[in-house]
């Protein structure tokens, strides 16, 4: 990446989240906290689904490859995010900033799609049960978690390939705790009026594309408990949403504000905190939304404790 005469840039320095050694010390503590939390949850609950035969479901299958894509878009970040406390910033070359960029965009672009997929699943599983053997059959199954990763992997080729056709020929602080794409174009030495656009046009159109699917799914299944004559049936149809429109509502908030508002809209300091919120904080709150409020989970988690034990 090189404009005419002008130095190459070979390295980015990530500057992270504050440069006084008090705060990197306790978010360093915090975070690798949050790291630890999220590694063992969302392992515990691809090794409990993977385990217990009752758990051998779509709507379960769809979670464990949720929980995988959560352990990848968080593995992407802290890391780097918790050297950089520990070195008051730290450096990556040029492919290794790109390469990050782009495993944060796959597995958050999965994530879309994934969310998406366990609301049709919802939809066949209330508003049509007889068909639901049939409508979410293994194959079926994998071929919608095939679709998500190759939406994701397709989406973040948008991200990269931008980011690989403008130059870095002056500055290479970063002012972010990764290699995120905005914080990565103010820095560029080439025209990005385009660029920039382009990525927010692709992510738009996925979460236009999967909000749709959820709205719709929703509003079936909205339609289906309210005909249900049975409180305890409405109770129990309405219990198996709330964990999915929880992480719904929380996923699609932030990734909103990051990656379709205009960049005038928001200050780095708002990209940085939510952006922190979908890549750190999130991985980490969607097993403890999904096993919380879920009995099959909690069944699940108590037979295997006992066979651990006994």
């Amino acid at each position: 990446m090189e404009v005419g005469n002008n130095t190459r840039v070979t390295e980015f320095i990530i500057l992270g989240l504050t440069e006084d050694a008090t705060m990197c010390v306790i978010l360093f503590i915090v975070f690798l906290g949050i790291y630890v939390v999220t590694l063992m949850g969302n392992v515990s609950i691809i090794m409990l689904i993977r385990s217990s035969p009752q758990l051998h479901t779509p709507m379960y299958f769809f979670l464990c490859h949720l929980a995988f894509v959560d352990i990848g878009c968080s593995s992407s970040v802290t890391p780097v995010m918790l050297m950089g406390f520990l070195r008051k910033g730290i450096s990556l070359p040029v492919a290794g900033c790109v390469a990050q960029l782009c495993s944060v965009a796959v597995f958050g672009s999965t994530e879309f799609f994934l969310l998406a997929t366990m609301a049709y699943d919802r939809y066949v599983a209330i508003c049509s049960p007889l068909l639901y053997t049939t409508r979410m059959a293994p194959r079926i199954c994998i071929l919608l978690v095939g679709l998500s990763y190759l939406g994701g992997f397709v989406n973040a080729w948008t991200f990269t390939g931008c980011l690989l056709s403008v130059s870095f020929c002056g500055p290479n602080q970063v002012d972010h705790f990764f290699c995120d794409f905005s914080p990565l174009l103010k820095i560029s030495c080439s025209d990005v009026s385009i660029v920039e656009i382009i990525p927010s046009l692709s992510s738009g159109s996925i979460i236009v594309v999967t909000v749709f699917v959820i709205s719709l799914s929703y509003m079936y299944i909205l339609i289906t408990i309210l005909k249900m004559r049975s409180a305890e049936g409405r109770r129990k149809a309405f219990s198996t949403c709330i964990s999915h429109l929880t992480a719904v509502t929380l996923y699609y908030g932030t990734i909103t504000f990051i990656y379709v508002l205009p960049r005038p809209s928001y200050s780095t300091d708002q990209n940085k905190v939510v952006s922190l919120f979908y890549t750190v904080v999130i991985p980490m709150l969607n097993p403890l939304i999904y096993s919380l409020r879920n009995r099959d989970v909690k069944e699940a988690l108590r037979k295997a404790t006992v066979r651990f034990y006994s």
